[in-house]
């Protein structure tokens, strides 16, 4: 008896205690951990270079020629009826708004041999082979726009992925012309400044601080010349450079 009425009277204690020491505990609401939202690439700088393989392209050639009986000299054109071949390498620095949107500013070394016209017999001495050897350097403003591959809402996520991109730029071209002619015929050296533009397009992979791209870039250089006195000034207008290029930006802030 004595036993079940002290049971009793610990659970009735329990039952009158328990509200009052939950009263004096203070109350914690639980934390919960919100992940940072990934809006994308926030801006940053870049420095980049680039390698390529390059396809020269012209229409034709110009220069002063007399037939006989010689009449006086007048500018002739003369078909280009081989392509040239070489390569370029670059360099540049640039910014990336996080948009999709980067600019940068690039200096390329192009060396191209083996544009070629041919002159038929009615040119006498001067009739034969003439090879164009070019060495150029191109500076350029660029603007691109960067698509992501993957689904990311600007240009390629903050997470890296694949990603396309298109772009074009303006600037000038430092060409240096030599010809390779006929024996007994010489061709002045010489060189010239021309307005240069700019088409690319290519896809890459974003791996952090650094991305790679490899793409297509097609560049138009208004005109090649050796600017030498007549008779001996030879120019072409017009002239295209086909690229396949390959490029490694690297980020820093």
């Amino acid at each position: 008896m004595r036993k079940l009425f002290a049971a009793i009277m610990a659970a009735g204690a329990a039952a009158f205690a328990g509200p009052v020491v939950a009263a004096d505990l203070p109350f914690y609401p639980p934390v919960i951990e919100v992940p940072d939202v990934d809006y994308g690439v926030s801006g940053a700088f870049y420095l980049r270079g680039s390698a390529a393989g390059t396809m020269l392209w012209s229409k034709e050639a110009n220069a002063y020629e007399c037939l006989a009986p010689c009449g006086g000299l007048v500018v002739t054109q003369f078909p280009f009826v081989n392509m040239g071949y070489g390569y370029s390498v670059g360099a540049g620095f640039g910014y990336e708004t996080g948009t999709g949107l980067r600019f940068d500013a690039t200096v390329d070394y192009l060396a191209n041999n083996g544009l070629k016209v041919t002159k038929g017999p009615a040119y006498g001495a001067r009739a034969g082979d003439y090879t164009v050897n070019l060495r150029s350097t191109l500076a350029l403003a660029n603007v691109y726009y960067d698509f992501s591959l993957e689904g990311g809402q600007y240009g390629y996520g903050a997470a890296g992925g694949a990603f396309g991109y298109v772009g074009a730029g303006a600037g000038l071209a430092y060409n240096q012309v030599d010809v390779s002619a006929p024996a007994g015929v010489v061709v002045p050296s010489g060189s010239n400044t021309s307005f240069a533009a700019a088409g690319m397009v290519g896809v890459g992979y974003d791996f952090g601080s650094v991305v790679a791209d490899v793409g297509y870039r097609g560049v138009y250089i208004a005109q090649l010349s050796n600017s030498a006195a007549v008779p001996n000034h030879v120019w072409a207008d017009n002239n295209w450079v086909h690229e396949v290029r390959g490029t490694l930006r690297y980020r820093f802030n």
